[in-house]
């Protein structure tokens, strides 16, 4: 007699699989938001499994990048059930736009010759390659269009952070200082970017798929001195004319290793980073009072404060929100 093994098999969609984790977690939507810089409307798209209301796949792929690093997961199992689930949903959408469209078969009173068919085809032929060659010559040697709205070249700011907005080709991948940002169907744009003391040159670039590119930059300066009318603030609990504070400033240099890592940082509670850091690359920042550190891989990501060396964020590679330093280095309770 043959013997047949049961195995349990997980129908869990991957909507219900992010909700199900998130549960457990005691996550919000808006904590998930706020960690990825996800917006809260996809991720609810994801958990709702309505995959056509997403943007582009290119856009998809990177949030579930962002995601799976925030949350501890293997990307890949994660971008490979996304594709099959919404390859899926789009084959069932074809099914029911065919029978919607199906009409009663309306024969011509005209009578269509073998010569007639013939002769329509190649003209139509002719007309679609002839449009086809265009259209591709065209973007082939023209570079996409990329406007930057605001700022303007020149413009000075008063906080660490600026809003850098614009409008792009429609599917144009864009970035600004390297980092992916998202571009909605109509090719506009917007993003905060952090800013450093003093001038700083914020560069954006578009490309197409046929790899063109074309780049602007704007020069913006940064000015974090205090007013008359807004003096200093000190650290929580302490007066705001605190000289202790003024003079210990909180300078952080930050760097993961050996994958790229998602990483998130605010100085005096303002975001200034986020983004996934290369292992190549180390990031400074400065604060008044605090900085606080969010890493996809605690122990992948390494913290020097004051040019102190701590080490690990933490020791475990699960995510790492929060973790918080004032310019003694020592982690403070949030």
């Amino acid at each position: 007699m043959v013997q047949f093994t049961r195995k349990k098999l997980d129908s869990l969609t991957l909507g219900e699989r992010m909700k199900k984790i998130r549960e457990e977690r005691r996550l919000t939507l808006a904590d998930i938001s706020k960690g990825t810089k996800i917006q809260a409307k996809y991720l609810q798209y994801f958990e709702e499994s309505e995959y056509m209301k997403l943007p582009a796949d290119v856009y998809v792929r990177g949030f579930l990048r962002s995601y799976a690093l925030y949350m501890g997961l293997a990307e890949n199992n994660l971008i490979k059930q996304f594709e099959r689930e919404k390859g899926i949903h789009k084959n069932i959408k074809k099914i029911v736009d065919e029978d919607k469209i199906r009409k009663p078969i309306d024969f011509s009173i005209f009578i269509i010759s073998p010569k007639v068919v013939v002769v329509s085809l190649i003209t139509l032929v002719a007309l679609g390659s002839f449009v086809y060659l265009y259209l591709q010559i065209n973007n082939f040697v023209s570079t996409p269009r990329l406007v930057i709205i605001k700022p303007i070249n020149g413009a000075v700011a008063e906080g660490i952070s600026i809003a850098v907005s614009g409008v792009a080709e429609k599917d144009a991948l864009v970035t600004i200082n390297d980092q992916p940002v998202l571009v909605n169907e109509k090719g506009e744009f917007s993003q905060d970017v952090g800013l450093k003391d003093g001038l700083n040159v914020i560069n954006v670039r578009a490309k197409n798929k046929f790899n063109k590119e074309t780049t602007q930059s704007v020069s913006v300066s940064a000015n974090f001195q205090p007013t008359e009318n807004q003096p200093d603030r000190g650290q929580v609990g302490q007066p705001a004319n605190s000289s202790d504070q003024q003079n210990n400033p909180v300078k952080a240099e930050i760097s993961v290793a050996p994958n790229p890592t998602w990483l998130s940082v605010e100085a005096d509670s303002s975001l200034v980073y986020s983004g996934v850091l290369d292992p190549q690359n180390v990031q400074k920042f400065e604060a008044k009072e605090k900085i606080s550190v969010s890493s996809g891989n605690g122990r992948e990501t390494f913290v020097k404060i004051n040019g102190k060396d701590l080490g690990q964020l933490t020791s475990s590679s699960a995510p790492a929100k929060d973790i918080v330093f004032d310019a003694n280095g020592k982690v403070l309770n949030k």
